[in-house]
């Protein structure tokens, strides 16, 4: 018999500072995925540009486009949209195509890294809830992770309303789609498309012509849907900022956009950074007494389960059966949120029973059914192992602590500032409950160093008038400071 389906709590919180905006994805208060985005550091992919073809070097089958960033753009040959024109020359090569001082319009694909610039393509895509629309291009394609029946019958719905001389994807999010919304999204994105027509044919080469949503807006635009209960903004700004993103789309949504007021940091009252180092520690351990282990390997990663602490109350079958359902489930929340990708190999407790094989198998298979990323799933062998591949979407939590050590480049050092920034949060959610006026933090003394130089107690000890001192301790963890309750209030 299948296992049904239970309705699942989701909620959406985004946590905003001086620092970063942080975005954490609860199911049934749990996190499975998070993102963060650091405020002095703005991504430009998806932002378009009005740019100038700088030089073209046949030998790299690319060229370099001018968009008035630090940095000349890469535009490599297969980015570049041929015209019918062109296509009567017989030649695809980019010197054909592109020529030096040539004014085009082009949207970055992946934001400069290091000292290459930003990929841009000239292949123009504007995002919507439910599809993206292609204004140059007369592609209809939808999402293979839909089923092949809902993915004919959009398919069918997207031939009606495409705009004649564009194209079309339609998005996982536009399951159970009706013809009107992928209009009403056509709509949206066509009026953009002619905001940023009229802007290139009025502005100087280089400039700028549009600029993709920030995380929140990313997320919000990507993921919510009427299956999330809310999302909990700590920043009123950015709550009405996201109020009007969410009228345009999906107005009947609006009212589950709330505005967090707790005393308590965001993040601190539904235990995100707790869950967030969790996803750093190799072993994670389950309700019954059992663990995981988590080690990667390059490209692979390898997960195993033990019964340890758990013994059970029936025989040793019925044992291992129960801590194995138990792990498949933290298995798939640790997988989306550490966002594994590559080849995953998970080693589960032998088990005799093919029907108990067979559950494991469709657990496994559910869990993944809310997962964002493109994955394929193997049946479970008779040794209990199971194999997948999976599609990450970004660098996940270990690259939002660690740094790459400088002696052997490996990615296992707490970075000083990323520790810096998560002891003076807990410092300053400390300070703002506290019922004393003068407080005393034990802090890492590197830690401590970096707090002081960047001075950014003044601040707090002026919002909050209580008076903050910092007493540079050995050995303390560097994430978490030590309060010393200290004076009177």
């Amino acid at each position: 018999m299948k296992t049904q389906k239970v309705k699942t709590h989701k909620e959406i919180l985004i946590s905003i500072d001086e620092f970063e905006t942080r975005v954490g994805i609860l199911e049934n208060r749990q996190l499975v995925e998070f993102y963060s985005e650091q405020i002095d550091k703005h991504r430009i992919a998806g932002n378009i540009y009005k740019g100038r073809i700088k030089d073209v070097v046949p030998g790299m089958e690319a060229s370099f486009v001018d968009i008035g960033l630090e940095r000349n753009a890469f535009l490599y040959v297969d980015e570049v949209i041929v015209t019918d024109v062109e296509l009567k020359t017989g030649s695809t090569k980019i010197q054909h195509l592109l020529e030096p001082g040539q004014e085009l319009m082009v949207q970055v694909k992946r934001d400069p890294v290091d000292t290459k610039g930003a990929r841009v393509t000239t292949q123009i895509a504007l995002a919507g809830r439910k599809l993206v629309l292609l204004p140059l291009n007369r592609l209809i394609g939808v999402s293979k992770r839909l089923e092949e029946e809902e993915r004919d019958r959009l398919h069918r719905l997207a031939e009606q309303v495409c705009p004649e001389g564009m194209g079309v994807i339609i998005r996982t999010a536009a399951q159970d789609a009706e013809v009107t919304d992928l209009a009403a999204d056509i709509e949206l994105l066509q009026a953009n498309w002619q905001d940023i027509q009229k802007k290139a044919g009025n502005v100087d080469t280089p400039s700028g012509l549009s600029t993709e949503l920030d995380l929140s807006g990313r997320v919000v635009r990507d993921m919510f849907s009427a299956d999330y209960d809310h999302i909990l903004i700590d920043s009123k700004e950015k709550k009405d900022e996201i109020k009007e993103l969410v009228k345009r789309m999906s107005p009947e949504l609006v009212g589950r956009i709330k505005h967090y007021r707790g005393q308590n940091a965001l993040f601190v009252k539904h235990n995100i950074e707790s869950q967030l180092k969790t996803a750093l520690k190799r072993k994670v351990w389950l309700r019954s007494g059992g663990y995981i282990a988590i080690d990667k390997i390059e490209a692979l990663t390898g997960i195993d389960v033990n019964t340890a602490k758990y013994t059970g109350g029936k025989d040793l079958e019925h044992t291992i059966y129960k801590t194995n359902l138990e792990a498949a489930d933290e298995i798939i929340r640790q997988i989306r949120l550490r966002d594994i990708g590559g080849i995953i190999v998970m080693d589960f407790i032998d088990m005799k029973e093919e029907k108990h094989r067979e559950k494991l198998f469709e657990v496994l298979s559910l869990g993944l059914e809310a997962d964002r990323a493109k994955s394929r799933l193997t049946p479970i062998s008779k040794l209990g192992l199971v194999e997948m591949t999976r599609k990450n979407i970004s660098e996940g939590p270990e690259a939002y602590y660690y740094e790459k050590c400088p002696i052997c480049g490996a990615r296992r050092i707490i970075s000083k500032d990323r520790a810096a920034i998560e002891a003076y949060r807990s410092i300053k959610n400390a300070t703002i409950n506290a019922s004393i006026d003068d407080l005393v933090f034990k802090v890492a003394e590197d830690i401590a160093e970096v707090i002081e130089t960047e001075e950014w107690l003044a601040p707090l000890m002026e919002s909050t008038g209580k008076r903050i001192y910092l007493k540079p301790t050995p050995g303390i963890e560097r994430l978490e400071p030590i309060l010393e309750k200290h004076g009177k209030g």
